[in-house]
């Protein structure tokens, strides 16, 4: 079955967030159509915002698309509130990805941000999400630590539903050991009396649930059903109600009564295939193949089994797959089946072995999370240590100019001398600028003149496009390598003069590879549109260029393009030759749209799209299988 907490740590974090996720879904088109209108920025803030939370379950990488825009509008109208939640949106977009360390630094600064701004419920908020990633982290300490903090501010501020949540998240962590168990009821009861104080639906469900839960486990059978009933009651109709049906289920089975465990099982398994939740659905037929196995029935018992496992094996979920393997050898040795027995025997160790790897990287995990996030923390002080050295530089150079300023009348004397010589140094340090300036954006060279170094930084949202010529090898056969090389920059320093009217930043080139990036060094939020700009353009220039070669009988290049949105880490390489480079999940996509798309085409991820989709005619391409990325949402620019 599920992890125990698993399931209550997931509904106490987000469960705020649920109902209105599902409201979001019926009303995206609304909202959508807000962002079109004339809109006061904050509350396009709000809007992008929303748009994020509804992106939230099923687009995950979207959600954190949309929350960065927000979070970069807020910044520059210094819009607290919304900062903070855009904040704490793209925290919980991580959260879904598993990139936990990700997580807690946006968490952390929502926390920071919410703290200024004297919002308690934020603060408290955001220490109970942060609690789930430590309680998943395996870090107990932490987790109840953060807990408790998130307790007392929702004490002192009197909100009902954080105290709840706060509880609810502390009793399950205590649910983690059998010597805690009572502790865990403690806590589950004091939130079963507020949800009850305030008579909401979901909260009772919860609660009532959770202390079924741990009763059953105590071998508290009649007391368990009672919580259970009143869980199932609370949560009728709902996606959670399976969840509780079941344990029903299990109780009855335990107790040896089969009919009413069946019942309760199958209960559970029509509402799951009604709501398409896979994963309950192969709970449901796990309990259905444990009550007919205790009852008797083989072949119905063998077949509950085999039917989880097709639900399981894609889902890749251990624990369902360990009970099914589980229950079919021991209905199979029952049977004196000695060779299936021994068969799924092998496939229950082979499982268990998968589950012990599991928790031993999940307590190495915990280890590297620490590690990282600490990391992350000494280089944010070392930033600010680097700061103030800049601060007393500067300090320093204002004192020594004074001095020049003061004698500057003695500098007169030499005047002559000095002009002809600044002269002749003025010449050298422009041509030495304009070199720079060629290899590196402008901000990065005046940093790296003024402290000798250029600090590597962290863009939340950055368009990166990617070009690859078609027929490039064939081409480079028909051509002298002199005539090659003066095609190839014959597009590319088209492509330059295009980047750079829509202020764009090239990045690289590699053989036939062309690389830019909107939206650094200097943020800015028209990027998105001034990329894609300059997609269309690169490929109209293209198919121009084809049509001449063609009609003087030269071989041409055709272009495949393809852009994506997302945060980068961008910086200089190397200590030779220096070059200015862009790393990150989102270069990788952008490579990846380009590698997915047609000739002659703008092709973008639907993270880009939603960006741009109110200033451009897209087609959408539908989901596309990416190499190393899974299946993405790609949409065709049409103009």
């Amino acid at each position: 079955m599920m992890n125990k907490i698993g399931r209550i740590l997931f509904f106490t974090l987000f469960f705020m967030f649920s109902f209105a996720a599902v409201s979001f879904a019926n009303e995206m088109d609304s909202l959508k159509k807000l962002l079109n209108s004339a809109l006061t920025k904050t509350a396009r803030v709000d809007v992008l915002n929303a748009l994020s939370v509804s992106y939230f379950n099923d687009n995950p990488d979207t959600s954190i698309v949309v929350a960065a825009s927000a979070k970069v509008l807020a910044e520059k109208i210094n819009y607290k509130p919304g900062l903070a939640l855009a904040l704490k949106n793209m925290g919980r977009g991580y959260y879904m990805k598993g990139e936990y360390v990700d997580a807690i630094k946006k968490w952390q600064i929502a926390f920071d941000v919410y703290k200024q701004i004297n919002d308690r419920k934020g603060e408290a908020n955001i220490l109970s999400n942060m609690a789930a990633v430590y309680f998943n982290k395996g870090d107990d300490a932490k987790s109840l630590d953060l807990n408790f903090q998130s307790l007392k501010i929702a004490e002192e501020i009197n909100d009902s539903l954080r105290i709840v949540t706060s509880l609810t998240n502390i009793g399950g962590v205590y649910t983690n050991k059998e010597a805690t168990y009572k502790k865990s009821i403690e806590y589950f009861l004091r939130a079963y009396e507020l949800s009850h104080s305030i008579k909401d639906d979901y909260l009772i469900g919860l609660s009532s649930g959770n202390l079924g839960e741990i009763y059953y486990k105590m071998n508290q059978d009649s007391i368990a059903l009672i919580y259970l009933y009143e869980s199932a009651k609370a949560f009728k109709g709902t996606e959670a109600m399976p969840y509780a049906d079941n344990y029903i289920g299990r109780v009855y089975t335990r107790r040896k009564e089969f009919d009413k465990a069946i019942e309760k099982h199958m209960q559970a398994y029509d509402l799951s295939k009604k709501l398409d939740t896979r994963l309950d659905i192969a709970q449901s037929l796990i309990g259905l193949g444990q009550a007919y196995n205790a009852k008797g029935e083989n072949a119905a018992a063998v077949d509950a089994y085999k039917r989880s496992i097709e639900y399981s094996l894609p889902l890749n979920a251990t624990a369902e797959l360990r009970d099914a393997y589980q229950g079919l050898s021991n209905v199979f040795k029952k049977q004196k089946d000695f060779a299936n027995a021994f068969k799924y025997h092998e496939l229950l160790l082979n499982v268990k072995d998968t589950i012990y790897n599991i928790d031993t990287d999940k307590k190495l995990g915990s280890l590297e999370f620490v590690f990282n996030i600490e990391k992350k923390e000494s280089e944010i002080k070392l930033l600010n240590k680097d700061k103030e050295i800049q601060k007393t530089e500067l300090q320093r150079q204002k004192l020594v100019r004074n001095g020049f300023i003061g004698g500057f009348t003695i500098v007169l004397l030499f005047a002559s001398v000095f002009f002809t010589q600044r002269n002749k140094i003025s010449k050298g340090k422009k041509r030495s600028d304009e070199l720079l300036l060629n290899i590196l954006p402008e901000e990065t060279a005046e940093e790296l003149k003024a402290t000798g170094v250029a600090k590597t930084k962290s863009f939340e949202l950055v368009s990166v496009l990617f070009t690859d010529f078609k027929n490039f090898t064939q081409a480079s056969e028909l051509l002298t390598p002199e005539e090659l090389v003066a095609e190839i920059n014959h597009c590319y320093s088209e492509f330059d003069r295009i980047i750079t009217r829509h202020g764009i930043e090239k990045i690289k080139t590699i053989g036939d590879s062309y690389m830019c990036a909107g939206g650094l060094p200097a943020t800015n939020q028209t990027h998105p549109f001034d990329v894609v700009s300059a997609g269309l353009e690169m490929v109209e220039f293209i198919e121009k260029n084809k049509q001449d070669r063609i009609s003087k009988g030269q071989p041409y290049f055709e272009l495949r393009l393809g852009i994506h949105t997302g945060p980068v880490v961008a910086g200089i390489v190397g200590i030779k030759k220096f070059a200015y480079d862009i790393w990150g999940d989102t270069v990788n996509t952008a490579s990846r749209m380009e590698s997915s798309g047609h000739i002659g085409k703008v092709n973008i991820s639907g993270g880009t799209y939603q960006l741009i989709k109110d200033k451009f005619t897209c087609t959408h391409r539908g989901k596309i299988e990416a190499k190393n990325k899974g299946v993405i949402d790609m949409y065709f620019v049409e103009g």
